[in-house]
């Protein structure tokens, strides 16, 4: 079973996020990217939300997953919003900020200082240098940007391969 469908306190970890998103007044529709057989999961839920929730199928890669969701999208959307129901966590106002940010510059997407210490490699694995954590930043989400940029870039990956 994947981690977004396991329990964690009485209910499925891919349940908490879509609570968060519904209970903003900003987003006006879902659209739950998941294998048909885990849409009782969220269609149990409907009633609870005030917000259209809406369903495509995943894709093989992430960004296939991605694409499937973005076809459903409502025509009229201003911002797409990305988020990883395995990331059970995020706040609302953290979302406020990336929709924030994403209305003013096109695109934006959650990211925290990076922690850990990272090496670059060379070809052969051998540690090359240690990079800077000051200038680092892990990349979360959600992602925000505006529908027809994510459809331009998908236009734009699709036309190169």
């Amino acid at each position: 079973m994947p981690k977004q469908y396991l329990p964690l306190l009485g209910q499925p970890i891919a349940l908490y996020s879509l609570y968060t998103f519904s209970e903003m007044d900003e987003v006006k529709e879902i659209i739950v990217v998941c294998d048909p057989s885990y849409k009782d999961i969220f269609e149990d839920c409907q009633e609870q939300i005030n917000v259209d929730l809406k369903f495509a199928l995943p894709g093989k890669e992430r960004q296939d997953s991605v694409y499937s969701g973005l076809q459903e999208v409502d025509l009229n959307s201003e911002l797409v919003c990305v988020h990883d129901s395995a990331r059970p966590l995020v706040l609302s106002e953290d979302v406020e900020k990336v929709l924030k940010d994403g209305w003013i510059n096109g695109a934006a997407v959650l990211g925290v200082p990076v922690k850990a210490t990272i090496k670059e490699a060379d070809g052969e694995s051998f540690v090359v240098r240690t990079l800077d954590r000051k200038t680092l930043w892990e990349m979360q989400t959600p992602q925000v940007m505006k529908p027809e940029l994510l459809k331009k870039g998908f236009e734009l990956v699709n036309r190169g391969s």
